[in-house]
């Protein structure tokens, strides 16, 4: 009993969100604060997330798993800059590419840290009806392997953040709702 009473108050809240969300295509001041907070957790998760997957103790099923769940984060063929200190070009994978390539660092001990996490620039509407805004943060990274091998550098990232109305059906009534993907991670600068 108490679980159906749970779901029906699940239930009115998204339809009355939702009929709020259909009635306008503007985003209200309290909506887009809370798109923005989503989207911060979504970059947060993926800070750890990898953060998870360069370590080397983490075992592979573990890292695995992590994969998995970073790819639910990001929009589809969404690519991840790479960079280092002395070469001038940036190499782009894709999102589980990019992780594969993460893990298979080759030092003993990585930490990766990402920092001064905020936005750019606002969220725009697009003609497709999705609103798409930058995230920006700074990414310190250091690799350490037993033979003495030391490479650090930061690198400065935007992260494109891509926001729909999304649409999903609960006891067989639609109900629409906010989504937020990342997307491609671009690399504007890498120091020591």
């Amino acid at each position: 009993m108490r679980t159906n009473a749970f779901m029906s108050m699940l239930l009115f809240g998204l339809l009355f969100s939702g009929s709020l969300l259909a009635q306008t295509d503007n985003v209200s001041p309290a909506r887009k604060q809370a798109i923005d907070s989503l989207a911060l957790e979504k970059v947060r998760d993926l800070s750890k997330y990898i953060s998870i997957i360069g370590n080397k103790k983490t075992q592979y099923s573990e890292a695995t798993r992590v994969m998995d769940r970073v790819e639910e984060l990001f929009a589809p063929q969404s690519d991840i800059g790479v960079s280092a200190l002395g070469k001038k070009e940036v190499t782009y994978y894709k999102v589980r590419k990019y992780l594969e390539h993460l893990m298979a660092l080759n030092y003993d001990h990585v930490n990766i840290k990402w920092y001064n996490i905020h936005y750019i620039s606002d969220l725009e509407r697009q003609p497709d009806g999705k609103y798409v805004g930058v995230v920006t943060i700074y990414q310190r990274f250091e690799g350490e392997s037993e033979g003495g091998l030391k490479y650090k550098d930061t690198t400065k990232k935007d992260i494109t953040i891509y926001v729909e109305r999304k649409h999903t059906q609960i006891q067989g009534k639609l109900v629409e709702f906010w989504d937020v993907l990342l997307g491609d991670i671009r690399v504007t600068e890498t120091s020591a």
